[in-house]
């Protein structure tokens, strides 16, 4: 089958207006609509491919890969606004007119990210149309941080409200207040747990668990260090680490995800009335931290969760851009559906005990699963936000996430939208 098809184009996929939209006014049945900000060269037939697919599958939106750059299913879940559709997209022009008019008018950033939110039928070919040159060359650790830089905030609220109103038409908005009881507490060893998973970090483990044992606080508290079989010095430097209040728990089998690691602190008869996230390779930023806390969850009784807000710093502590990090995206009123939009919560994160029991705990995975948990709580009961900084994250060669590769980015982004998707269809049945 061979038809003309129009190829219009715009600067960007990520933020356009709607007089960008508005202003691309296609002929035909449907149209190709490539990404100005990437060189894109489509492979011979690439259009008719498109179009075959979109006349089988009946969608209105058909994007696919370019050779070097895989992409993944849109699934309904799929609600941050940095979805990646590749440098192509075929539209039907009936559709895209249609969501067009009901997309609101003055919109500066968030038009394209409306306009795909109503569109219902989409179709992802996995399979290369077209190649490209990729211009953002930075690695994944340094791109995972572009939704909380300051710089973008107007970007990040003008998504916000797209997400928000896409919730409220859809049945998945949460109003707000209206939050469960929180269960009993039952009895506990300790006020507090510093819970650090870890797997292999000679190099920082040291630094993160005396950063815990530092605390200068009014409670008791422990330092619970969950050791998934290290075999590089980690267990042996955690042995020479002579306090009590530092437990060193091994899962009795190997395997284990981070948030099985996390179970087996949170479910052990060692665990405190609150749990409190330290990584293995950061610190917090003072001897206040675990006490500001805690003073949180006690001056807020009703929440089952505080997050706090982090430094940006390289190995030896030294500031590095955006700075602080405080999710200020978040908010008393909105907070909990604007969750299903951004990428992660913050941290340091800290769970009342009973209540991350009664949920099951963690998933046993090592990406994803503190999102899971604050989803899962927000739907639930409140979330209280500390905004200064009270945690440095520690940004080197080393994280877990530093150079991911595009397979494995794709992997993290698809697992964070099907939870998105459970959790979306669990908030139209409340």
């Amino acid at each position: 089958m061979e038809r003309n098809i129009e190829i219009l184009k715009i600067d960007g996929f990520r933020v356009v207006s709607s007089a960008s939209l508005r202003a691309l006014e296609p002929s035909g049945e449907y149209f190709l609509l490539t990404d100005g900000n990437l060189d894109v060269e489509l492979f011979p037939g690439s259009p008719e491919k498109m179009l075959e697919a979109a006349g089988e599958s009946g969608a209105d939106m058909v994007y696919a890969d370019g050779c070097g750059r895989p992409l993944i299913d849109c699934l309904e879940g799929a609600l941050r606004d940095d979805f990646d559709f590749g440098g192509a997209v075929l539209f039907r022009t009936s559709a895209f007119r249609s969501a067009l008019e009901q997309c609101p008018g003055g919109l500066k950033y968030a038009a394209l990210y409306d306009l795909r939110l109503r569109l219902d039928r989409k179709f992802h070919i996995s399979a290369p149309v077209y190649r490209l040159v990729e211009k953002d060359l930075r690695a994944s650790g340094e791109k995972q941080f572009d939704y909380v830089d300051p710089r973008n905030r107007e970007v990040q609220i003008e998504m916000e409200k797209v997400c928000t109103d896409y919730l409220e038409r859809t049945g998945g908005y949460l109003a707000p207040g209206g939050y469960s009881a929180l269960p009993e507490a039952g009895t506990f060893p300790v006020t507090a747990s510093v819970v650090i998973p870890v797997f292999n970090r000679a190099r920082t483990i040291k630094d993160a668990v005396r950063s815990a044992l530092a605390q200068t606080t009014g409670f008791e508290f422990n330092v619970i260090v969950v050791d998934n079989y290290s075999d590089d010095g980690t267990t042996e430097i955690l042995d020479g680490i002579e306090d009590p209040r530092l437990v060193h728990l091994v899962p009795p089998e190997k395997g284990h995800g981070i948030g099985g690691c996390w179970n087996e602190a949170v479910f052990s008869d060692k665990a405190g009335l609150y749990c409190v996230q330290l990584d293995s390779d950061d610190v917090y930023s003072g001897p206040d931290t675990l006490q500001k806390i805690v003073d949180t969850f006690r001056s807020e009784p009703d929440c089952a969760m505080v997050i706090g807000s982090y430094n940006m710093t390289d190995f030896d502590g030294n500031p590095l851009p955006p700075g602080v990090i405080d999710h200020r995206e978040w908010t008393e009123e909105n907070g909990r559906n604007n969750a299903l939009r951004i990428n992660g919560l913050g941290a340091p994160r800290a769970f009342y005990t009973t209540a991350l029991r009664t949920i099951g705990g963690f998933p046993d995975v090592s990406y994803g699963e503190d999102y899971y948990a604050g989803l899962r709580i927000s739907r639930e009961w409140r979330i209280a936000r500390i905004y200064t900084p009270v945690y440095n994250c520690r940004r080197w060669e080393g994280n877990s996430d530093a150079a991911l590769s595009p397979e494995k980015v794709n992997r993290n982004n698809l697992y964070k939208d099907t939870l998105r998707t459970a959790e979306l269809k669990a908030r139209r049945m409340r």
